[in-house]
Parts: structure tokens; C-alpha cells; sequence
């Protein structure tokens, strides 16, 4: 059996950017910034990329921010290509399936509005907290 299934917390390293592809699919890019112990004792921050598809890209875009902590589950994609300079690179992010947001919830005027509800990609509605 193969299983691809990742589980991050971390803070969000900067605010996602959220594009359209030409066919009008929503498609959010960020980071996460996750602490890793060294053997020493010291802590250090590895950070992820993350992408987000459709109305979940939708959701990271309008209630996402750095600095926020957040819990992220998805898959591991890794691809290959080569660069400008006829290297092959190797780049790796996560292809996020589900977010929770965690720490303070916003203040009640920005809480009323997202209180509207997220929509998953079935077309049901679920709070986004």
C-alpha cells in the first residue's frame, strides 16, 4: 500500500497569493513556517510551501495572514525541472487538502463575515473555523 499524507503546524510565513489559471480556477500559493529541534537543542524554522485549489484557495486567500498559526493536511508532491541556468532543480510543496486556523479567532466584525461559511469542493457548506 502507498499512503501520501502530510500533517504540518506551523505560522504562516507570508500572506497566501491568490491567482486564477486561465480557465478560472482559484489557486493559492504560501508558505508555513514549522519548527524543527536540533540535536543541540535549538530550535529551527523549516518552511513549506503550500498550495491550495479552488474554493479551499479561495478561503486561504480572504482569511489567511502571516504570522497566523495554522494546522495543514495534504500530500507530497515533488517535481524536477530544469532551470534558467540548464541545472535540474528539485521543489517540493504540499498539495493541501484541509486547514484549520488555530490561535485567536479575528474580531467579531471580521468573524461575522466568515462566519458565512466555506463551501468545499462538493458544494456543501462548512464554518471555516
Amino acid at each position: 500500500m502507498k499512503y501520501n499524507k502530510v500533517f504540518l503546524v506551523g505560522n504562516l510565513a507570508r500572506d497566501p497569493e491568490l491567482r486564477y489559471t486561465p480557465a478560472g480556477v482559484a489557486v493559492a500559493r504560501f508558505a508555513i513556517a514549522v519548527n524543527r529541534s536540533k540535536k543541540s537543542g535549538e530550535s529551527q524554522a523549516d518552511f513549506i510551501s503550500v498550495v491550495a485549489w479552488r474554493r479551499l484557495a479561495e478561503i486561504c486567500g480572504e482569511y489567511l495572514k502571516k504570522g497566523r498559526p495554522i494546522a495543514v493536511t495534504g500530500q507530497l508532491e515533488v517535481r524536477s525541472f530544469i532551470g534558467k541556468d540548464g541545472q535540474q532543480r528539485t521543489f517540493s510543496e504540499v498539495v493541501l487538502d484541509d486547514m484549520q486556523m488555530l490561535g485567536k479567532k479575528p474580531d467579531e466584525t471580521s468573524q461575522s463575515s466568515a462566519s458565512a461559511g466555506k463551501e468545499d469542493q462538493t458544494g456543501a457548506e462548512e464554518a471555516p473555523f
